[in-house]
């Protein structure tokens, strides 16, 4: 789905509004979620009136519209890290893990939005969907090429791309949700600790007769 974002702004007064403006809702949404936070609440965090908001957004949902298209994009990029050839099973798992792991904390506030506003929007569904997309098709070809060298024999590799993505989703969710636990967030423990599931759930040797 595209996304048109705004031209940019003419003056830099008005960039820099608005950049004050999308950091104090990131800020927000990261603590509060998107539901729960208001247009003052982004107002108050910006140190603006809330007239200054819709000078650059009808809504909260127009902004997140904007953000939408930039994460896609950057999202496109991230996620070819982990197909580089030349890799071994487990650096390709952790490659996977620590650009999943990087990516939610870096866009906690566009994933948080999309996932609460996929709920109740047919556009943010669909949004989230184009997002999901990237990452089931990188581990459904991941569990592929590892189907080729016995492992996940019989499975349906798209099922467990499913499988894994949720328990990224749920893991990283948890981890980074509500006011300032993100950063008391130990990277490196979690991304181990996500490699390896993800390293055992796809080439462990006992996946072969299961």
């Amino acid at each position: 789905m595209t996304v048109n974002p705004r031209e940019q702004l003419p003056t830099v007064r008005g960039r820099q509004t608005q950049a004050a403006i999308d950091a104090a809702a990131r800020a927000v949404i990261a603590r509060k979620g998107f539901l729960a936070t208001t247009i003052s609440d982004i107002a108050a965090e910006a140190g603006r009136s809330t007239a200054s908001f819709y000078n650059y957004y009808d809504s909260k949902e127009s902004m997140v519209r904007e953000w939408v298209q930039r994460f896609l994009a950057d999202a496109q990029a991230s996620t070819q890290a982990a197909a580089k050839p030349g890799m071994t099973n487990f650096e390709r798992s952790y490659e996977a893990a620590a650009t999943y792991w990087y990516t939610y904390r870096s866009k906690l506030p566009e994933i948080v939005s999309v996932t609460q506003l996929a709920m109740v929007n047919d556009d943010f569904a669909a949004y989230w969907t184009d997002l999901s997309a990237l990452s089931i098709d990188l581990i459904t070809a991941t569990v592929k090429r590892a189907q080729r060298d016995g492992y996940c024999r019989g499975d349906d590799p798209k099922l467990i791309a499913i499988a894994l993505l949720s328990m990224l989703n749920g893991f990283c969710y948890y981890q980074f949700s509500g006011d300032g636990r993100a950063d008391a967030v130990d990277d490196n423990a979690c991304i181990a600790t996500l490699a390896k599931v993800f390293y055992r759930a796809i080439y462990h040797e006992g996946a072969k007769s299961i």
